[in-house]
């Protein structure tokens, strides 16, 4: 099994990537919480991953922090969810956000990110509390400091956020309205327009 890959980062094409390990090109999945972390093209990084081994594919699925790989990692043993849908979730929801959740029952924030249904939302809840324990307790004080780095110039951010927003389960139409609706013409970057899009798609905390 791989579990962690050390190279230089040579494309984000949301949520792929693609890292150079030794002259080997890994194509990688990854969350919107690990693409904000990201460094620039060129630079390079460390991933913690997963392996993923299907009929017809061989996945690989990389991130940044130790508690979003675990994260991952018990969602895709929750019946009915598989990898997209896992890492769906992680670009909604990063691990604290995610602990938050199964705390406060809050099936609500679940339901607002693309691809999960009510049902879904709280066989989710209701799994993951039973498996948690001391994991819920690790989970809580976990943060993600989301530094958004610098992209290369003459790249529309746009188009970029619309089609990882897509990659995510939204349709064209929304993803096109929620960037459109976050972009204030003053972002350089496609990670920070993905990053306020999901920020609006998602509930209000009404507390």
């Amino acid at each position: 099994m791989i579990g962690l890959l050390r190279g230089r980062l040579l494309a984000k094409h949301p949520p792929d990537i693609l890292l150079d390990v030794g002259g080997v090109g890994y194509e990688l999945q990854v969350p919107m919480t690990t693409l904000f972390e990201l460094p620039a093209v060129g630079e390079e990084v460390t991933l913690l991953t997963h392996f993923v081994v299907r009929e017809d594919a061989q996945l690989l699925y990389g991130f940044r922090e130790e508690a979003d790989r675990r994260l991952f990692r018990e969602l895709i043993r929750v019946s009915g969810v598989g990898p997209k849908l896992a890492l769906a979730l992680l670009s909604g929801l990063d691990a604290r956000a995610f602990a938050q959740c199964l705390q406060r029952d809050d099936v609500a924030t679940l339901v607002a990110l693309p691809g999960v249904g009510r049902k879904t939302a709280e066989r989710l809840l209701v799994e993951m509390r039973d498996k948690a324990g001391k994991w819920l307790e690790e989970l809580t004080p976990v943060a993600i400091s989301g530094v958004v780095p610098k992209t290369p110039p003459k790249v529309d951010h746009r188009e970029e956020a619309e089609q990882a927003l897509v990659a995510l389960g939204y349709k064209l139409a929304e993803a096109a309205r929620l960037v459109l609706a976050v972009d204030d013409g003053t972002l350089d970057s496609s990670e920070e327009l993905i990053r306020r899009a999901l920020r609006a798609a998602a509930p209000k905390d009404k507390r």
